[in-house]
C-alpha cells in the first residue's frame, strides 16, 4: 500500500461522462442514469484497502441520508483486479452486499474513468452540483485508520449541504487520502 492523496480536479470541472457495469444489477449504468438534479457523489473505492473499510459503515449512513433529500451516489473501483484479485467483479458484489451499500457499485476495467476523474487514491470523493459541475473533491472528513479522529463524514457533508442549501462550493477542500490506485 502506497499512502497516496487525491489529485484536485479543478473546481468547476463538468462531470466526465462514463458507462460501466454495475457489479450489483449486472446493468451497464451511465452518468445520465443516476445523476442528480441536485447534487452527484461519485467515489472512487476498492473492497482492500484499509481506508476505505474504515468509511464503509459511514459511507452507507451518509448515502442513505442524503439519498432521502434527492442526492445520488455511485462508487466505482479501477484497480488492476489481475495483480488485486479481491477487487474483482464477483468480489465486488459480495462486498456491496456484505457492507450494505445503497448505490451502484461500478467497475472500470479499462482504468479509462478513473483517469477521466484524475483519480488518485481509494477512497476519492467528487461532489458535483445539479449541473453537473464540481463542487468538491476530496476527502470524507479528516478520520483515518489508527488516527483516533471520530468517523463523521463532516467535510462532505458540508460540501453536500452547501450546495442543497445555496449551490455554493465550499472554500477549504482536503485531499482525501488513501491506497492508491492499482494501475495496470
Amino acid at each position: 500500500m502506497a499512502l497516496t492523496e487525491s489529485n484536485m480536479l479543478p473546481i468547476g470541472t463538468q462531470a466526465p461522462d462514463f458507462t460501466l457495469p454495475d457489479t450489483v444489477s449486472g446493468k451497464s449504468i451511465s452518468l445520465s442514469d443516476i445523476k442528480s438534479d441536485k447534487a452527484t457523489v461519485v467515489m472512487f473505492i476498492c473492497n482492500h484497502c484499509p481506508y476505505v473499510i474504515h468509511v464503509n459503515k459511514e459511507l452507507v449512513r451518509l448515502a442513505k441520508e442524503y439519498q432521502e433529500k434527492g442526492v445520488s451516489f455511485v462508487a466505482i473501483s479501477s484497480n488492476d483486479v489481475e495483480n488485486y484479485p479481491q477487487d474483482g467483479p464477483d468480489k465486488m458484489k459480495a462486498h456491496a452486499a456484505a457492507v450494505g451499500y445503497p448505490f451502484p457499485y461500478l467497475y472500470d476495467e479499462s482504468q479509462d474513468v478513473a483517469k477521466a476523474y484524475d483519480a488518485a487514491c481509494t477512497p476519492d470523493f467528487y461532489l458535483f452540483d445539479g449541473d453537473m459541475n464540481l463542487s468538491y473533491r476530496g476527502r470524507l472528513d479528516g478520520s483515518s485508520p489508527g488516527n483516533g479522529q471520530p468517523l463523521t463524514g463532516a467535510d462532505l457533508r458540508a460540501a453536500i449541504d452547501g450546495v442543497l442549501n445555496s449551490g455554493a462550493a465550499t472554500e477549504v477542500q482536503y485531499p482525501s487520502m488513501g491506497c492508491n490506485i492499482k494501475w495496470k
